[in-house]
């Protein structure tokens, strides 16, 4: 099954999918070896690794394509991408799907922010008008190629207009052809229930520690009656906050020796990036020729 078709039918199953999210290939590979199915990447965490800078739409287009690609290549599960806001206008959005889909993800959002964006969960977002939105989203579904390709719209109308807005542009959205719908930042639990009550559309969730929306269990998110929930930068946090601690210990102490116990070690982490399986792949072209 492709990748686009299975990550198309895990979105529409009844049971909600658990999307980690990535911000480069190791943290990629710890996600599928935990027993994940999906994972995800996203500008915030993209623009932290690469660049050390905030999500504010600084990364450009190849820069974020080149960055899926290595993902895709170090795992076998579906990767799920960031399209920012398509990049441009309907014509760059086109190009945007298309970049995305030879890098081989399976699928890609857009959002009606105003560029430059910002993370979702930051102050001052504006939003474009809903028909500029709806014919992004026109574009994008018209340049896939393969039509399990995921597009999902994601709306940040509620902070700035409110809910009533977001709702109907999610519908919207839905109705130009997106397959996931992502309602962003709502802040209560109650929004939630009406956001899955009154968008005819499968929908995303993300659980942002330190962010807007109420952190709630994955089971808890199926029950309110969401398809997809996405932790978009709990590795992220995650390994910063481990880097600094063992910085300080090495800063303190002038040496890692009390960290050992926190950390992956030589051999295993050898293992886990599959160096013992590649060498025998580069001896065996060898195999029967005189040496």
């Amino acid at each position: 099954m492709r990748k686009t078709t299975l990550l198309k039918k895990m979105i529409l199953d009844k049971e909600i999918l658990v999307m980690p999210g990535a911000y480069d290939g190791t943290s990629a590979k710890i996600i599928e070896k935990a027993g994940f199915k999906s994972v995800t990447l996203g500008g915030y965490p993209a623009s932290a690794c690469l660049l050390g800078k905030p999500d504010l739409s600084l990364l450009t287009l190849p820069e974020m394509v080149a960055h899926t690609r290595n993902i895709v290549e170090a795992v076998d599960i579906p990767v799920f991408t960031d399209g920012d806001t398509g990049h441009g206008n309907t014509l760059n959005v086109m190009r945007t799907v298309r970049e995305f889909e030879k890098a081989g993800a399976a699928g890609m959002f857009i959002e009606d922010q105003l560029f430059p964006k910002r993370c979702g969960h930051m102050e001052g977002k504006q939003v474009i008008e809903a028909d500029d939105m709806v014919a992004k989203i026109k574009a994008a579904v018209d340049a896939r190629m393969d039509q399990d390709f995921v597009i999902m719209a994601r709306t940040d109308a509620l902070g700035v207009h409110g809910i009533d807005d977001a709702i109907e542009r999610a519908n919207r959205y839905r109705a130009a052809g997106a397959d996931l719908i992502f309602v962003e930042a709502p802040t209560t639990r109650e929004q939630m229930l009406r956001i899955n009550r009154e968008v005819n559309a499968p929908t995303k969730v993300i659980q942002l520690e330190g962010g807007k929306t109420p952190m709630m269990t994955v089971k808890e998110l199926e029950e309110i009656g969401y398809n997809v929930v996405v932790y978009p930068i709990t590795s992220l946090y995650a390994a910063a906050w481990a880097v600094k601690q063992v910085m300080d210990e090495l800063m303190a102490k002038g040496t890692t020796e009390g960290f050992m116990d926190r950390m992956i070690h030589f051999h295993d982490f050898n293992e886990l990036m599959g160096l013992n399986s590649l060498r025998k792949k580069e001896s065996s072209f060898y195999e029967g020729l005189n040496r």
